[in-house]
């Protein structure tokens, strides 16, 4: 039995979970589905076509479901799917995804969306993420799981960033960065591997040394960046992190890797 606040306003068609919680003055449009135990606390807004996964909530001012910051025009079909026991605090905003770029905004699993932080149209968030105050993300980003973005931090369209990967506070992101990366700057470059994730998610020490010797060849050195991938790949095929990365970097894509700021020969665009 969901409890309602009598200053809420529900649409007909909103189908709402057991245990659900809304708060004052929140909406709640009539494609919306919330899960078990969701919780809006007031002032929230949830419209379109948006599922919001169960034991999610939402603080005071958050919007989700609006449509796509985007000139051409959306259909109503446009979607946002938001899983399970996310955190999303005051004046989040998470836009529908659009026909060109797939129709649908996602975001995973255990996810803390901190205060106006802001997820552009047919971005996909992975689980376990951390957006720090003010993060902005345009359309078409995509976040492996575990990944941090630091404060007031600007993702450019269609940057990749790999999982377990920390983005620094107040960065402008505009390259790929790869999984387990740790990157920073007003135009980041690429400061190492994010040893503190590393140990936080238990990867042994003698494979973290592995890590770090492979990214020694991969960002270090005067041969040209394909040839260190060559390199990297045959040295240290043993090591499913390291292959992890190297498909990362492989993989078709719209932005360049980002290296560090010292590194001469920039991989050029997919």
């Amino acid at each position: 039995m969901a409890n309602i606040h009598p200053s809420a306003l529900i649409e007909d068609g909103a189908i709402l979970g057991a245990g659900v919680e809304i708060g004052p003055f929140c909406f709640v449009g009539r494609g919306v589905r919330l899960g078990d135990g969701v919780k809006l606390q007031s002032h929230v807004v949830v419209m379109g076509n948006a599922e919001i996964g169960s034991e999610t909530e939402l603080w005071p001012h958050a919007v989700l479901g609006g449509s796509a910051q985007y000139r051409a025009e959306s259909t109503q079909d446009d979607t946002i799917r938001v899983g399970a026991n996310n955190v999303i605090r005051e004046f989040v905003t998470i836009n529908c995804g659009t026909q060109k770029g797939g129709g649908i905004t996602e975001v995973g699993d255990g996810c803390y969306l901190m205060a106006s932080s802001h997820i552009g149209h047919d971005c996909h968030i992975g689980n376990n993420v951390t957006l720090t105050n003010g993060v902005g993300l345009a359309g078409h980003v995509t976040v492996g799981d575990n990944v941090i973005i630091g404060g007031l931090t600007a993702v450019l369209q269609f940057v990749r960033i790999g999982h377990d990967a920390f983005v620094g506070g107040m960065s402008g992101l505009t390259t790929d960065v790869i999984p387990y990366g740790l990157a920073q700057g007003p135009r980041a470059y690429l400061q190492g591997l994010n040893l503190i994730g590393l140990k936080r998610k238990k990867i042994p020490r003698e494979r973290i040394h592995t890590l770090r010797g492979a990214y020694r060849d991969l960002f270090h050195g005067s041969a040209p960046f394909s040839e260190r991938v060559e390199v990297a790949k045959g040295r240290w095929n043993d090591s499913p992190e390291v292959n992890e990365i190297i498909s990362f970097i492989e993989a078709k894509a719209k932005r360049p890797i980002c290296v560090p700021e010292t590194v001469l020969e920039k991989p050029s665009d997919g």
